[in-house]
């Protein structure tokens, strides 16, 4: 009995001492290890800007590297599927957005990752609003008259986007369907060639971000009709918001959010959004993500969780009345 008893004190012993550098591990996080943000976009763009300037921060709060990594492609849905795919340990995470986690779900017949329930919400970091811009000679002065013109002559405008089932492209759908607008849809690969034909007058008008949109009409070469935010831009102070123009009930926004793979431990997940939350209030990252025209949220996890369900629930519905549909 008594080597019985030795045996099970030398199994406990060793037992504990392998679980130990687990849970200090764990309770230490991050420590040195590094972490890499996923940007599931070129680099360049705004989600790898916003990426960049948080991840700088985001850093400083947690007293370790974060280094951001682009993984471009397919709509985004490559990085995207990268980070689902990874160890829920805290050092692999997403630079999500409204594109991955809101328009792509509503599109992709085939897509490789389930937008809600393969990841653990952390933060949204920021939200962007749209513009809705038409070219210099365009018949109407306001969305009242851009809806009454279209009307009047069925399919004669366009509407640029900068890629098929993008944001832009969602938008204008729910536009139409809530205006009864008509107008055709031309998709481009990007926003660039977009812009080009819109300022050309090749098409009619445009929906993007205000961060695109804004060199463009400050230089005149486009005119903002009104901008998909709950109040005025302060970069365009004299543009009236979809409400102010008569749609109570139009929302369209852009955002990114701070996501991590599926099984997250609870203790990390709260690490990551108090460090998050913290980093948000920075008054420099406040002031460039203003300049982006994006505005913090820095919400919690369950918040941030509902937005992502909300955004993938009405895009669907935008999407199967539009009878949009592709495969990546």
């Amino acid at each position: 009995m008594l080597l019985n008893k030795l045996r099970l004190a030398s199994v406990t012993a060793v037992t504990l001492a392998a679980l130990a550098p687990a849970a200090y591990a764990q309770s230490s996080y991050p420590g040195d290890k590094p972490i890499r943000m996923i940007v599931p976009f070129a680099p360049g763009g705004t989600a790898d800007i916003i990426g960049r300037v948080f991840a700088a921060q985001l850093g400083k709060e947690l007293k370790a590297n974060v280094i951001v990594e682009n993984r471009a492609g397919a709509g985004g849905s490559i990085g995207t599927r990268f980070v689902a795919d990874s160890a829920p340990d805290g050092y692999v995470v997403l630079l999500a957005s409204s594109s991955t986690h809101g328009t792509n779900p509503a599109v992709y017949k085939h897509l490789s990752y389930d937008a809600v329930n393969d990841f653990t919400p952390i933060t949204q970091l920021v939200t962007v609003p749209g513009v809705l811009s038409v070219t210099k000679d365009f018949p109407a002065q306001d969305l009242n008259g851009l809806i009454e013109v279209t009307k009047a002559s069925p399919d004669k405008y366009s509407y640029a986007s900068s890629g098929a089932g993008g944001l832009g492209n969602l938008a204008m759908e729910l536009l139409k369907s809530t205006t009864g607008a008509r107008v055709l849809h031309i998709a481009y690969r990007g926003a660039g060639p977009a812009f080009t034909d819109v300022i050309s007058g090749q098409v009619s008008m445009i929906w993007e971000p205000v961060p695109a949109s804004l060199p463009y009409i400050q230089g005149g070469q486009l005119r903002a009709i009104a901008i998909a935010a709950d109040t005025r831009s302060p970069e365009l102070p004299n543009v009236p918001t979809f409400k102010e123009a008569g749609l109570a009930n139009y929302e369209a926004v852009a955002w990114n959010g701070f996501l991590a793979p599926k099984g997250l431990p609870a203790d990390i997940q709260k690490t990551l959004n108090e460090a998050s939350v913290r980093a948000l209030k920075d008054p420099e990252l406040q002031k460039k993500l203003a300049s982006l025209g994006g505005t913090v949220v820095g919400n919690t996890p369950e918040e941030f969780r509902q937005v992502i369900a909300k955004d993938t629930t009405k895009w669907k519905q935008v999407a199967q009345q539009a009878n949009i549909s592709l495969d990546n």
